[in-house]
């Protein structure tokens, strides 16, 4: 028998447990290989948003992924709408579905606004907490596991959103009235066929949550992310700590000082370009540096000539400029000293008064400026 699946009719089913299904690919800038997946279910009555990382594009392993989802749920699901991609149109998930009594519907070819609902959480849940990383391989997919655990909670319980009531076009301008802001679990309960059992799990599992808490872990398991992301790039760099839950609280208040708080919407580190030539001046930079040392007004291009009537022939005028950017960060390090001191010996070293010579001073002895 030929595969068949119903169109989807989602836009017109309000009843909760009627889900949008979709995959949000983490393959960071090169869709090679095989890398990590997301399955987004997005539920359109109440905008409940569930999240599970595939560790491969397969079949099988999505309905058992999807089987677990259901588990955690705490209302039952009733349909599952999805794309036309073939992970979704199969015979795998047609009878998985046809067997746990799911309405298995898809949307219209070349017609994305038919999976509005999930195509909004991809990018308000998944993106924002994942971001645009490569991830790959067992580890990462279980630190998504224990991302997903803990934000599922936060952003089904915690977090209100907008959901239009209805839009009115008016020639070219569309008028839109949204409902007021709410959380999927307040949509749940004030939905009037939500059913008894659903409305005490839900209520139970609320009850024992602390929003602090989640958005911890949520950090905890982001920076566990970008550290398997970026190991390649940063094997010197040591994994920063996992600050306690208080020392979390206290950094609150001041976190919008640093930037972007979410480790996995922050730049990946590049390293440090070396140099890519053989260094013309690697003998002679001892002698170099003496010069500049002994007399540290004297230009680079004075200094350049002296090197070039000392060894005629072996520096060409075209290394000119290679010379100047090595005098420029020699008196940077100068400018420094001179002007913040340098500590040695649990003493710091600060300008002098008289012309050319510095003093030493103790820490400890408490005299002010």
């Amino acid at each position: 028998m030929p595969f068949r699946c119903v169109l989807s009719t989602a836009g017109t089913t309000r009843l909760p447990g009627f889900v949008e299904a979709d995959l949000v690919a983490h393959s960071g800038p090169v869709a090679k290989g095989s890398f990590v997946q997301t399955l987004t279910l997005t539920d359109i009555a109440t905008g409940w948003t569930e999240c599970a990382p595939l560790l491969v594009r397969e079949q099988k392993l999505l309905t058992e992924v999807l089987s677990e989802v259901r588990k955690r749920m705490p209302f039952a699901l009733l349909g599952l709408d999805t794309d036309n991609d073939s992970v979704f149109m199969n015979e795998t998930v047609k009878a998985y579905c046809d067997e746990a009594g799911l309405k298995f519907t898809r949307c219209r070819p070349y017609r994305k606004n038919d999976q509005a609902w999930v195509e909004q959480k991809n990018g308000a849940v998944v993106r924002q907490a994942v971001g645009y990383r490569r991830y790959e391989g067992l580890d990462a997919a279980a630190a998504l596991a224990r991302l997903y655990a803990a934000l599922r909670l936060f952003v089904n319980y915690f977090q209100p959103s907008f959901k239009l009531a209805r839009k009115v076009r008016d020639g070219a301008k569309v008028r839109k009235t949204y409902h007021p802001p709410a959380t999927p679990y307040q949509r749940l309960l004030a939905d009037a066929r939500t059913s008894e059992e659903a409305r005490q799990r839900a209520t139970a599992t609320y009850a024992t949550l602390d929003p602090v808490q989640l958005l911890q872990t949520i950090r905890a398991a982001q920076q566990d992310l970008v550290d398997i992301a970026d190991r390649p790039a940063a094997t010197d760099a040591a994994a920063p700590d996992t600050p306690t839950l208080q020392a979390f609280l206290c950094g609150l208040r001041t976190a919008w000082r640093d930037g972007e708080v979410r480790p996995t919407n922050r730049s990946k580190p590049k390293a440090p370009r070396g140099r890519r030539r053989p260094d013309p001046f690697a003998t002679v930079t001892a002698r170099v540096r003496e010069w500049f040392e002994a007399e540290p007004w004297r230009t680079s291009g004075e200094l350049f000539e002296r090197l070039q009537a000392e060894q005629p022939g072996v520096f060409p005028d075209g290394q000119r400029r290679t010379l100047q950017r090595r005098l420029k960060a020699w008196r940077c390090e100068m400018a420094k000293k001179l002007v913040f001191g340098v500590e040695t010996g649990g003493k710091t070293t600060v300008p002098s008064p008289a012309s050319g010579q510095v003093e030493a001073s103790s820490q400890s002895d408490g005299v002010g400026a």
